[in-house]
């Protein structure tokens, strides 16, 4: 197998796999065309994610997972335009993306479980993280980082919500798998962290900050906790009884009715890495 052959496994799924929709609004599709990249395992910024003040100790390299890791393969699901766009208006979540957060991650698990068998099929050995007993979701952090992959990976870079922009734009979903098949690592091209976010640049937009309805985004930083806080006393006690005891994260809005939710908006910043 080479990039091309886990790009095009990777954009079939989404594209023809039954599960990338919402059952309660028959004809929606979650997903759209994914965004792929590599890494190395590697890489020295692994090592880097394990310093306090960026990931912690707790988080694990590539090969602490697999033994033998040559590559990591990151992917970006973008939302689909329909999934945006409902989620422009009103302070709550809509209810298309209160709902594609929980069947996007189901779907997301079952592509995670579905290159990581293509893989392994192939003879290579290959493990998703989150899909392993070994992962360890903690209050603002977790033991494997999808997005920080995804920027060492060169598929982007991180914004003032900490939400990640890519290309294809910041709302969507993460995955990776770890794999001893041995990949080129894609380019990364930003020259920071947060290149690709305006606010960042030259202090303009920050359309993040009001779209905020718990007002945990500020024009230093997103309060985490704050965020986390609204989410379990509004949406997770109010969103399940209305759609069967369905549970899913996050409200989206900063993700939506932003410059950066379907495009990098600062592509023509972007320059190569000397």
């Amino acid at each position: 197998m080479d990039q091309r052959e886990i790009t095009r496994l990777i954009g079939d799924f989404v594209a023809t796999d039954p599960r990338n929709a919402i059952p309660e609004i028959p004809g929606l599709v979650i997903y759209e065309e994914p965004l792929v990249a590599a890494a190395a395992a590697a890489d020295p910024l692994y090592d880097e994610l394990k310093k306090e003040g960026i990931v912690g100790p707790h988080h694990l390299s590539p090969g602490q997972w697999l033994p033998g890791a040559v590559s990591v393969v990151s992917y970006f699901l973008p939302f689909s335009k329909e999934i945006v766009a409902s989620n422009r208006v009103e302070r709550m979540p809509s209810k298309e993306w209160y709902l594609s957060r929980f069947w996007g991650e189901e779907f997301n698990n079952a592509l995670r479980d579905h290159l990581a068998g293509a893989l392994t099929a192939a003879g290579y050995s290959a493990i998703a993280p989150m899909r392993t007993d070994r992962f360890v979701m903690l209050p603002t952090t977790s033991n494997w980082s999808e997005r920080h992959t995804a920027f060492i990976a060169g598929l982007g870079t991180f914004c003032l919500t900490y939400s990640f922009i890519t290309e294809k734009g910041c709302a969507g979903r993460f995955g990776s798998v770890i794999t001893g098949l041995a990949l080129p690592p894609s380019p990364r091209t930003a020259r920071s962290l947060m290149e690709n976010c305006i606010y960042d640049a030259d202090g303009t937009c920050g359309d993040c900050i009001g779209r905020c309805p718990a007002g945990a985004v500020t024009p230093e930083k997103k309060d985490h906790i704050t965020c986390m806080n609204f989410i379990a006393e509004k949406i997770l006690t109010e969103y399940p009884q209305k759609y069967g005891n369905i549970y899913a994260g996050g409200c989206g809005k900063c993700q939506t009715a932003v410059p950066c939710a379907r495009t990098n908006p600062n592509k023509s910043a972007i320059k190569q890495t000397p």
